[in-house]
């Protein structure tokens, strides 16, 4: 068994957020949800698994994913071709919902225990989509602004950094991001241009 797939085969029987949590134990078995190859030149990083895909078991089964597609202009089969595009996200699993019905957020416990030795084993990534909040402060560190307008408004500074994979930061496609992406009109007549070609050169 290679190195990655002995990762991910320890990632699919992880349970250290319901034996080991950090804060409260996951409210339901476990299902990790990832997708991911060595020859993978593009990784999507968005949050956590939501209702949708918990249930299908494949990352972005649900209408944030048709308007991520529709963003980077590719079609189903393409953006699930697991040798071309990996899919981890910041929480493996989903992580449950808040009393007013949002999703909670990301677990910690992922990233921490995984996204170090995961992302090591896949030696030809060139790009990182850091999709929303919690991708970014992982991905950007440091460089993330403090709110997701001042990260977005930086995109051409990230994408040429001399930081290695590139990091293309993105909001997540959620309808709850709607009131921003009608306020910021650049990002489909600028960004998406050019996420569109960048995608287009890894894949």
């Amino acid at each position: 068994m290679s190195e990655l797939n002995a990762i991910l085969a320890s990632i699919r029987r992880c349970r250290v957020c319901i034996e080991a949590p950090r804060g409260k134990p996951l409210p339901h078995a476990p299902r990790p949800v990832l997708r991911a190859s060595v020859t993978a030149r593009l990784v999507i990083c968005g949050q956590a698994p939501g209702t949708r895909v918990h249930r299908s078991g494949t990352p972005f089964t649900d209408p944030s994913g048709d308007r991520l597609r529709a963003w980077l202009n590719v079609t189903p089969d393409e953006f699930y071709d697991e040798g071309c595009v990996a899919i981890v996200p910041m929480g493996f699993c989903f992580p449950g919902q808040d009393a007013k019905g949002g999703d909670l957020p990301p677990r910690r416990e992922c990233a921490s225990l995984w996204h170090g030795d995961l992302f090591a084993a896949l030696p030809r990534v060139e790009l990182i989509l850091a999709v929303g909040a919690y991708a970014q402060a992982f991905h950007l560190g440091a460089a993330r602004g403090k709110t997701l307008q001042e990260t977005m408004l930086q995109w051409k500074a990230h994408l040429s950094s001399a930081q290695r994979p590139r990091i293309f930061p993105l909001p997540h496609p959620s309808w709850r991001n709607n009131a921003w992406l009608k306020k910021n009109a650049w990002f489909e007549a600028e960004l998406l241009p050019v996420l569109r070609q960048e995608v287009r050169k890894v894949m």
